[in-house]
């Protein structure tokens, strides 16, 4: 078990803590008990991490996954995270959190620096479920094999558990804004689609 001063621990600390653990393999299990009592947006940070990255195809949906199981826990007012044995059991690459971690830490001590809890009320009963259902339907984009498709709902997913974890409404509003810009990119992207096929369609039509 850790020290009860982990609690306290910021969150780019736990987050450096993750990048240096010793063994090969970190287990979702490990990385839990070392999130403590912000487990759940510390586990959808992870995740939504994860797909921003330049990933092989099919990557999105191995991490959306996961996504799409915590999330809607926030709607149901669950604390912390419930995950099956199987999930709980399976692990991450120490290597893959050293190559990605880093990289976002700066990022995550700046935010910090300015970070503050604020606009409690995004984070009340209906808000923390408004944050829950949002975050569903971007782990449900992201689990589609949509080319390039993965970036800005990532982004949304990462920018609102941090916002959770941090309790900070200012950050919650900007999730919210690269959400509604990801469902806009979502929409445009269908109707250019739908438009080319129709497209096609025609020319196969006056062949």
């Amino acid at each position: 078990m850790h020290d009860r001063s982990e609690t306290h621990q910021s969150l780019s600390d736990i987050l450096k803590a993750l990048a240096e653990h010793e063994e090969p393999q970190i287990s979702v299990a490990q990385m839990v008990e070392r999130f403590g009592g912000r487990a759940l947006g510390g586990l959808l940070l992870i995740f939504g991490l994860a797909c921003s990255l330049p990933l092989p195809p099919g990557g999105t949906t191995i991490f959306g996954a996961p996504l799409l199981l915590l999330a809607p826990q926030l709607v149901i007012g669950a604390r912390h995270p419930w995950l099956p044995a199987k999930v709980r059991r399976g692990s991450v690459a120490t290597a893959d959190l050293r190559k990605g971690l880093p990289r976002i830490l700066p990022w995550v001590r700046r935010v910090e620096a300015v970070s503050r809890p604020r606009f409690a009320f995004l984070f009340g009963g209906v808000g923390e479920r408004v944050l829950g259902v949002t975050c569903t339907l971007l782990a449900a984009i992201l689990i589609l094999p949509i080319p390039l498709g993965n970036m800005l709902p990532a982004a949304a997913v990462s920018v609102l558990s941090l916002a959770l974890i941090q309790r900070d409404g200012l950050l919650a509003l900007f999730g919210y804004a690269l959400t509604a810009a990801s469902f806009g990119v979502l929409v445009l992207a269908g109707s250019l689609l739908t438009h080319g096929f129709q497209q096609l369609l025609g020319l196969f039509s006056h062949a």
